[in-house]
C-alpha cells in the first residue's frame, strides 16, 4: 500500500510517499481501507519530535489521526463491526495517511450517513476534543455561558456547536475574515480579537476553553465567574490564579472514545452539527497540508483524499 511516512523528525519535508506492505489486523482490530484523512494542529508538532512522548510514537511513522473510510477486514473478537461498514474515528497511535489502517473498535464509529467520507475525517478528533472539555469535564450545561477562543479552528468550530446543541450561550473570538463563520456556527457574540479585547466583551462567563494559551490564557482567569471552570487545551493552567479567582480548570488530553463519537454522530444527522472543511488535497500533498497546519491558522479544517469518495 501507499503511505506518507517519516524515517526521522523534522519539518514536513521528510514525509515520503512509500510503498509499504499493508498492516493485518490482530483479534481485536479492524484493518480500514482508508478514503480520507484529517489534518490536525498537532500534527507537524508530532512530525518534529516534540510531541513524541505524549503520543508514544515511534520511527518509522505514519501519521495521520482523523480517518474515515471502509472496513476491509475484521479481528476474531470484533463484535461491533463488519466488513464493509463505513466508518470515521481517532486512531491514537496514527497511521491514517495511508491506503489502509488498522484502528480498534474503541476507536471508530459508524460514519455518519449524512457525511462524505472527505466532511466525515474532519470531524473525529476535534470535535471530541470540544465534547471532552466541554461536557466531559467542564460539565457545560443549558443557560450556562462559554467564551470560546479560535472559534473558526477545528476544535472552535466544533465547540461552538456542541455548546450550542447543549443550550448554552456562546461567545467566540476570530480574526476579522471569520467573524462570518462565527454567526453562521451559531455563535450568540463573536468578538474580532484582532480589533477588540475579549475582556471588554465577555463577562462573568461559566466556562472558557482556550486552545490557543499564552497571553490569551493568561487573560481569561479573570472572565470567569466564581465557581467556574477553565480548559485549556495546550498550556499548564496557574493554579495560585485559579484560586485567587475562585474557579477550577483543567488541561485537556482528548481520548479516543466511539461511544461518544456516536452521540457526536447523532447530533450530526439531527443538523446541530456540521463538517468545517476549508482544503482536500490529495495524500501526495501532504507535505503542503502540514506546512499550512504548522501556521495555526487554518480555518476549519484540512482533508487529505487517500482515495475516491464511495456516494454512500
Amino acid at each position: 500500500m501507499k503511505a506518507m511516512v517519516i524515517h526521522a523528525y523534522g519539518g514536513p519535508e521528510v514525509l515520503r510517499l512509500e510503498e509499504i506492505p499493508r498492516p493485518e489486523p490482530k483479534e481485536n482490530e479492524v484493518l480500514v481501507r482508508v478514503i480520507a484523512a484529517g489534518v490536525n494542529p498537532a500534527d507537524p508538532l508530532i512530525v518534529s519530535g516534540k510531541y513524541a512522548k505524549e503520543f508514544g510514537t515511534h520511527l518509522p511513522l505514519i501519521p495521520g489521526y482523523d480517518i474515515a473510510g471502509v472496513v476491509e477486514k475484521t479481528g476474531s473478537k470484533i463484535t461491533k463491526l463488519k466488513v464493509g461498514d463505513s466508518v470515521y474515528g481517532y486512531v491514537l497511535w496514527g497511521g491514517g495517511w495511508a491506503e489502509f489502517t488498522i484502528a480498534t473498535e474503541g476507536e471508530v464509529a459508524l460514519k455518519p450517513k449524512s457525511l462524505t467520507f472527505t466532511d466525515a475525517a474532519s470531524v473525529p478528533l476535534a470535535a471530541l476534543t470540544a465534547w471532552q472539555a466541554l461536557i466531559d469535564v467542564a460539565h457545560l450545561g443549558a443557560g450556562q455561558t462559554v467564551l470560546i477562543h479560535g472559534g473558526s479552528g477545528g476544535v472552535g468550530s466544533m465547540a461552538i456547536q456542541i455548546a450550542k446543541a447543549r443550550g448554552a450561550k456562546v461567545i467566540a473570538t476570530a480574526s476579522t475574515p471569520n467573524q462570518d463563520l462565527l454567526k453562521e456556527l451559531g455563535a450568540d457574540l463573536a468578538i474580532d480579537y484582532t480589533k477588540t479585547k475579549f475582556e471588554e466583551m465577555a463577562k462573568d462567563v461559566d466556562v472558557v476553553l482556550d486552545p490557543v494559551g499564552h497571553d490569551t490564557l493568561e487573560r481569561s482567569y479573570a472572565v470567569v465567574k466564581k465557581g467556574g471552570f477553565i480548559a485549556t487545551l495546550v498550556s499548564r493552567l496557574d493554579q495560585e490564579k485559579m484560586e485567587a479567582h475562585g474557579i477550577r480548570g483543567a488541561s485537556i488530553a482528548v481520548k479516543p472514545n466511539a461511544e461518544e463519537l456516536a452521540e457526536i454522530t447523532k447530533l450530526i444527522e439531527a443538523k446541530k452539527i456540521k463538517a468545517v472543511v476549508t482544503q482536500v488535497l490529495p495524500l501526495t500533498e501532504a507535505v503542503k497540508a502540514l506546512q499550512q497546519a504548522a501556521t495555526h491558522h487554518t480555518r476549519g479544517k484540512m482533508v487529505l483524499r487517500v482515495a475516491e469518495d464511495p456516494k454512500s
